[in-house]
């Protein structure tokens, strides 16, 4: 008779139970072990997308997992909310892993190694960001683009990710974090941060050029920090009010509606809302020979477009997910600057409702869980 544990799930509306089973033998709630029993931790799980207005994230309490072959286990301390989050438990990206664990802009400090892992000292302060891990032998990983690896993983969507007391992840794809920052202030740079850096690179905007922002929260806020460091004229396009005048506050020259033209032509524009329409404008906005970057997993359909607004040589091109050079290279910059994020706190049990408010516009910055 097999010995094989399986978790299993049941929920009403407002709660969640979890349980763990014995093939053939009766399950046993988890309940009615000791709520301080370090073999369990709590966790907010989704178990089926849906939308966020419904609140499918459910807190249970799961077995705490332990590091395989050259993973390291890490004690959450803050993990960032972001609209990727949104995507996977609305189901706009289909699911990979059911239930999962959401969240991948981890902050905490390693508690355990696993086998062969050697990297870090229990105690290291450390990051997990979206990419968990790629196959290491494709074209691509062989050639400085492990971001578009086939076999990728990504942390919080295929794996169970932040939105937990407890993570693990492989050591070669952590990132070692300094002391400083606060850890609520240091997550939203392990993926807003970085892809937002990816976007501003991509885009081929140089020092002394002027760049225009579609959308303006947790990546923007960050990206313009960088873009004003490299002496970048900022233009930001937002529907809320409040979005742009954060921008302004951090030094945007000029800020407007999503389809307000910016007063000067920009040698680029970066696109974060998840908004195809905002393709059209941001063209429109565009030099000759400028790139529109959108850094964003999902976006809504883009309009037909008139071939007039890509001639004399306009570029539309995406950016997917980031390599773990991309991160260490934005880490060294943010600390360079320093950046700061603007983030509003969240405890666990809140994640529904962060996620919520990031929905309707309602975060300045960005949104983060403390654990």
């Amino acid at each position: 008779m097999s010995g094989t544990l399986h978790f299993l799930l049941s929920w009403t509306p407002g709660s969640c139970s979890v349980y763990l089973q014995r093939r053939q033998f009766r399950a046993v709630p988890l309940q009615a072990v000791s709520p301080r029993d370090n073999r369990l931790m709590k966790a907010c799980v989704l178990v089926s997308p849906a939308p966020v207005e419904s609140n499918p994230l459910r807190m249970v309490e799961l077995p705490k997992p332990k590091p395989a072959a050259g993973q390291v286990l890490v004690r959450v301390h803050a993990c960032g909310v972001c609209r990727t989050d949104l995507h996977v438990v609305e189901g706009e990206l289909p699911a990979r892993k059911s239930p999962v664990v959401p969240g991948h802009q981890v902050v905490g400090v390693v508690e355990e190694n696993g086998p062969h892992a050697s990297r870090f000292q229990p105690g290291a302060r450390v990051g997990i960001p979206w990419l968990h891990q790629t196959c290491g032998a494709c074209e691509y990983c062989r050639s400085a683009r492990e971001n578009l690896c086939e076999r990728a993983v990504f942390t919080g969507w295929m794996v169970d990710g932040g939105y937990a007391e407890y993570v693990v992840a492989p050591e070669d794809f952590v990132y070692a974090l300094p002391e400083g920052a606060s850890d609520l202030h240091v997550a939203p740079l392990l993926c807003a941060g970085i892809i937002g850096f990816r976007t501003l690179r991509l885009s081929g905007v140089r020092p002394g050029g002027r760049l225009a922002i579609y959308g303006f929260g947790a990546a923007a806020h960050v990206a313009i920090q960088v873009a004003r460091h490299w002496n970048i004229g900022v233009y930001a396009m937002s529907r809320d009010p409040r979005h742009r005048k954060l921008a302004l506050d951090l030094g945007a020259v000029w800020a407007g509606g999503s389809d307000d033209e910016p007063p000067e032509k920009v040698d680029a524009a970066m696109i974060f809302a998840p908004a195809g329409e905002l393709v059209t404008p941001a063209l429109r906005a565009l030099k000759r020979g400028g790139t529109v970057a959108i850094g964003g997993i999902h976006m809504s359909p883009i309009p037909a477009l008139d071939y007039d607004l890509l001639y004399h040589e306009r570029a539309i091109r995406s950016v997917a997910n980031n390599t773990r050079q991309d991160g260490e290279d934005f880490l060294r910059i943010a600390a360079e600057i320093p950046i700061h994020t603007e983030v509003r706190e969240f405890s666990l049990d809140e994640a529904n409702e962060a996620l919520n408010a990031l929905k309707n516009d309602a975060i300045r910055g960005a949104a983060v869980l403390r654990v």
